[in-house]
């Protein structure tokens, strides 16, 4: 409905454009302008109703515009604009009422205006209009409703010599005398009310085809009123009914001209003999034409006498039963002769006796049955004959015997069953025979005898069931088309020798649509020996195998049809194609194919035109197109093409294309999305591993939805302490003591349980911030900042710390929060490799207690841990002295591990002298190390 949209993915550089047959109501200004080459526009049988101002502006080339067949009312006077090279417009069928007066101004060299079939009603208004086409030739006014030819004064183009004003309701013409003048050709017929009292005083001495067909006009009275030029009036349906009127007419133009080139006398209704009416008629030198009446006999062709230079008889259309047998001496040079359209029952013996120099003669659409066999005797001279659309049934040895000069031959639509021997035998010059759509089963041996100039034969439409070898000997040498359409032929295969061997210089080999299944095999070698033949039609047949080397021989084709011929899904072998490098048309509609492959169509360099519509493959291998370098025309349409990945760059190569025309592309349908086009699905999903991330975000859920229960069951604390560890490692505290770990606010934070509370505020605070110690401790109960978040204050504590002393005890391991800040402390001593942490056993934990704590356990395996000496010591007082003094040396300590060797040769001469002050008490408290 849209011109943009129908023009706007066209090249700027078309010439020819065709929008014939749409919905298109409305032209806007400029909508072709950009089309600077345009010669030729066709927008006839649209829905035209408004065209704009300038709508073909910058259309310099424009030469032909078809706006035919449209609801046009109403023409802007500037609609024609820029149309200076314009020769030929067509406004046919519209309803155009009126026309500006300054229309045509802008198209100086229009020749053809085609005006039929409007509302127009005022003959003055046109001829202004068209009063500056100086080179307007033809102009078609017919099928308006003009009343008279009334000029007011204005002169029409004398370049105008052609005028159609039939169909109008002319009555008179109203024209002065040399109105026109110039006219050579006029056409009035159909104006039912135009007498011969309209043409008093009009000039018509440049006559040279003059019709008056179905009008009042009396043709004597017209020709003795009137300077008109008998010889160039055709008499057709005016009245001449009899042979009297006739005769009257052939004497009065033999008083007025000596010969004549043509009488024509279609549709006059007459129904009697003709007589010896023509015979009073001028010399008529080329043709005489009685077709469309109701003659029923022609008496041996009497009315032909003393007309010696008829070159063609046209008797078509009427209603003769029966041809008499002639056997006078008269010999008339007739050289053409029509009677089609006839109703002839029987051809006697020497029907044309009198006319042995007829070089053609159509007999064809009639109801003739027998034709004798002396029934065409006699002409020699005869080069066409034309029987078809009748009845014969039978053809005999001496029907054709006197036709040596005879060179086409159509028997077309008749009831032949037989072909006998010798029936063609004196057909020596005979270049075509067509006997198609006959019964023929078969030909009798020696039936074909004779043809030896033989080229285009044609047997479509027949019953034969198969071609023998040699069958085609008398004519191998020149035989060039080959038409066996719809027969019923089928190949074995036991088939070894090609019934077409020996045709050297067949071009042209028809096989569709054998009966009643197709064919089903193309045995190997069928097509040997035709190294000539360039087309090849295989269509409509149900064709299983095709081997991959059927076709080798043809290397000269270069045109191939299978459409329909498919039996199934057709997977087409490799190298099938190999030999045909000079194919440019390939056609394989609706044969099931699968898919294109380059192993199939590799070879095809010259291929131009592709037809692949109608099949089922769901995707096209751009490859395979990128292949044939010549192509210009692929069509595509109504295969089941899906909007997948798959065809990403199809779809992209489609729209990239300036050489190759795909046509219907804009409607291609999605196969998988009915309501979605071809060309339109988005390709940007294609650049993405979609099913990659698919696969892995399921696997992902599913891990998450299988684990997670189970994590929950078995790992609860663990993971809460892993997401408070996630949210520590993200603070901004925490980085920055990372940063500087000297800045710590703390020497030491102290992590227990509240039911140690007591031993910490009674032993561990007076020995390390009292009695002389300079350590500064964090206390949860005293240093904890009131109001924030535990946690925060908890991360806070164990990173602005140096150290952690975590004093474990049986409720310590049971504590939910101590478990976090021993958490927290382990993270730094095994994951971020800082000496942190150190361990107080307030009591004597086995290890079976302990192994469920795994990070506790960890962290025993890895670093040393203090024991506070219990009552079953020997000496109580100097192991706790020992205990606290160890407890000091850990804590000056640094964090880093590398610091822990330095530190560690200072440690070993206060372990000797704290061995030696042990030893004198005799007890064992002091450091220990799990096993």
């Amino acid at each position: 409905m849209n011109i943009s949209r129908i023009v706007g993915d066209l090249p700027a550089s078309a010439f020819n454009i065709t929008i014939s047959f749409n919905e298109v109501s409305y032209i806007p200004t400029g909508s072709f302008q950009r089309f600077f080459k345009l010669e030729n526009l066709n927008m006839g049988h649209n829905h035209l109703k408004l065209i704009d101002g300038l709508a073909f502006r910058n259309l310099h080339h424009l030469k032909s515009l078809n706006l035919s067949f449209n609801l046009i009312s109403k023409l802007n006077s500037s609609v024609f604009h820029d149309l200076d090279n314009l020769t030929s417009l067509s406004l046919e069928k519209n309803s155009l009422t009126d026309l500006p007066e300054s229309l045509f101004l802008s198209t100086p060299h229009l020749n053809t205006l085609n005006l039929r079939e409007n509302h127009l009603n005022n003959f003055s208004v046109i001829a202004q209009s068209i009063s500056a086409l100086n080179y307007l030739t033809n102009l078609d006014l017919c099928f308006n409703n003009l009343t008279s030819l009334s000029n007011l004064n204005i002169v029409l183009p004398e370049s105008l010599t052609s005028l159609y004003v039939c169909g109008n309701k002319l009555s008179v013409l109203a024209c002065t005398g040399s109105f026109l003048m110039h006219i050579t050709r006029l056409d009035l017929s159909h104006n039912f009310e135009l007498s011969t009292n309209a043409f008093k005083g009009v000039n018509l001495t440049q006559i040279r085809y003059l019709r008056m067909r179905s009008t009042k006009v009396k043709i004597l009275e017209f020709l003795n009123k009137t300077n008109v030029n008998a010889k160039y009036v055709d008499f057709s349906g005016l009245g001449l009914s009899n042979t009297s009127l006739i005769d009257n007419l052939c004497k009065f133009l033999s008083e007025r001209v000596v010969n004549i080139s043509r009488i024509t006398l279609l549709n006059n209704s007459i129904s009697e003999s003709l007589n010896d009416a023509l015979s009073n008629c001028p010399q008529i030198l080329t043709t005489l034409d009685v077709s469309l009446n109701n003659l029923r006999t022609v008496q041996c062709l009497d009315f032909l006498k003393g007309q010696k230079h008829i070159k063609m008889l046209n008797v078509e259309h009427n209603h003769i039963g029966q041809l008499l047998s002639c056997n006078n001496t008269n010999k008339l040079p007739i050289t053409k002769l029509n009677f089609r359209y006839n109703h002839m029952l029987k051809v006697e013996k020497y029907a044309f006796a009198h006319t042995p120099n007829v070089t053609t003669l159509n007999l064809n659409i009639n109801i003739i049955a027998v034709l004798e066999h002396d029934a065409l005797r006699g002409l020699t001279q005869l080069q066409t004959l034309r029987l078809d659309n009748n009845i014969l049934t039978d053809l005999y040895e001496g029907t054709f015997q006197d036709l040596s000069s005879l060179r086409i031959l159509n028997l077309r639509n008749n009831r032949i069953a037989v072909i006998f021997k010798r029936t063609f035998l004196q057909l020596v010059e005979l270049t075509t025979l067509d006997l198609g759509w006959n019964k023929i089963t078969h030909f009798e041996e020696g039936g074909l005898d004779g043809l030896k100039s033989l080229t285009h034969f044609y047997l479509n439409g027949n019953n034969i069931k198969k071609i023998e070898i040699g069958q085609f000997t008398v004519f191998q040498n020149t035989l060039q088309v080959l038409d066996l359409q719809n027969n019923k032929i089928n190949f074995q295969p036991e088939t070894t020798n090609s019934p077409f061997v020996n045709l050297s210089t067949l071009t042209s080999l028809n096989l569709d649509g054998q009966r009643p299944y197709g064919i089903s095999l193309l045995p190997y070698g069928l097509f040997h020996g035709l190294y000539s033949l360039r087309l090849l039609y295989l269509s409509n047949n149900r064709i299983a195998h095709l081997a991959s080397d059927v076709f080798d021989d043809l290397t000269a084709l270069y045109f191939l049809t299978l459409d329909n011929s498919g039996n199934g899904v057709v997977k087409l072998r490799p190298g099938l194609f190999k030999n045909l490098r000079n194919l440019t048309t390939l056609s394989v509609v609706n044969m099931g194919i699968p898919n294109l492959s380059k192993d199939v169509f590799g070879n095809l360099t010259q291929l131009q035109i592709l037809q692949i519509n109608k099949n089922v493959m769901q995707s096209i291998d751009v490859d395979v197109l990128e292949a044939l370098p010549s192509l210009i025309y692929l069509d595509i349409t109504y295969i089941p093409l899906s909007c997948s990945c798959q065809n990403k760059r199809l779809q992209n190569w489609t729209l990239n294309q300036d050489n190759v025309q795909m046509i219907y592309l804009q409607s291609q349908p999605c196969q998988d999305r009915q309501n979605d086009l071809f060309i339109h699905f988005d390709t940007k999903v294609c650049y993405i591993d979609i099913e990659k991330y698919l696969f892995l975000t399921t696997a992902a859920v599913l891990f998450v939805f299988s684990v997670v229960p189970i994590l929950y069951v078995k790992l609860y604390w663990k993971i809460k302490y892993g997401y408070y560890v996630f949210c520590a490692w993200f603070s901004e505290q925490w980085r920055k003591l990372r940063e500087d770990e000297e800045n710590c606010e703390y020497d030491a934070f102290i992590s227990y349980n509240f039911y140690d509370e007591h031993w910490v505020l009674e032993q561990l605070l007076p020995n390390l911030e009292g009695n002389g110690s300079s350590f500064k401790l964090c206390l949860h109960h005293r240093d904890f900042e009131p109001g924030r978040n535990i946690v925060d204050n908890i991360v806070s504590a164990v990173y602005g710390s140096r150290k952690t002393v975590c004093v474990v005890s049986r409720n310590f391991l049971q504590s939910e929060w101590c478990s976090l800040e021993i958490q927290l402390a382990s993270y730094r001593l095994l994951d971020e490799h800082r000496d942190i942490l150190l361990l107080v056993f307030l009591e004597h934990i086995p290890e079976s207690e302990l192994s469920s704590y795994h990070r506790m356990r960890k962290v025993m395996l890895t670093k040393t841990f203090l024991q506070w000496p219990g009552s079953d010591c020997t000496d109580p007082a100097q192991a706790q002295l020992l205990f606290w003094t160890q407890l000091r040396r850990a804590l000056r300590t640094g964090s880093r591990m590398e610091d822990e060797e330095e530190a560690g040769e200072n440690q070993s001469s206060e372990t000797e002298e704290g061995d030696q002050t042990a030893s004198s008490v005799n007890y064992t408290a002091g450091i220990y190390n799990l096993p």
